[in-house]
């Protein structure tokens, strides 16, 4: 019985993990997972960006950015791109400090192999999609990641960066218009 109970927990889990992202299982870092859990967020009065544009004002201040991918409806292993109060705009970035051995196995595209820029609708949906990862994140810290929000720009980085390491990416989004 004990071990069915547990069965249908991790399912449950698993289900409320794949819309939240396709990425496979990430692997626990030496990091304080208490610096990455959380949701950075700041105000921006700017016009509508897109995802792409977000990334040329990110990597020209992470030069170890590179871009990966552009997801498009179809290619979206989330299907959020477009629906009501998801990302309007997706791309996903490597980062070349991470090492290539730590995310080997890891599907194009993963978060754990730089981070993705996700922008919506406005403010309220960026935030929301944030809070929502940290949440299922938080008690499986193998699945956290840094996230920030900028406006109606989200950006989502890899835990295989130290916190200082997020933090350049932290300073680059606060500096988007």
């Amino acid at each position: 019985m004990r071990r069915a109970l547990t069965s249908a927990a991790a399912a449950v889990l698993l289900i409320g993990l794949a819309a939240c992202d396709n990425d496979k299982p990430q692997h626990n870092t030496t990091g304080d997972v208490s610096d990455s859990s959380s949701v950075s967020a700041t105000d921006s009065s700017s016009e509508s960006v897109t995802a792409r544009e977000a990334f040329t004002g990110i990597s020209a201040s992470v030069s170890s950015a590179e871009l990966s991918g552009t997801v498009t409806a179809e290619s979206d292993p989330n299907k959020l791109l477009g629906r009501p109060h998801q990302y309007t705009s997706k791309i996903t970035f490597d980062d070349t400090r991470i090492p290539a051995a730590d995310v080997s196995g890891t599907d194009t595209g993963a978060v754990e192999r730089g981070g993705a820029i996700e922008v919506f609708a406005d403010a309220a949906d960026a935030k929301a999609r944030a809070e929502y990862i940290q949440t299922v994140t938080k008690s499986m810290p193998m699945l956290a990641e840094y996230d920030y929000v900028h406006g109606p720009v989200l950006v989502r980085v890899s835990h295989y960066l130290t916190p200082t390491q997020a933090a350049e990416y932290k300073a680059a989004v606060e500096a988007l218009n």
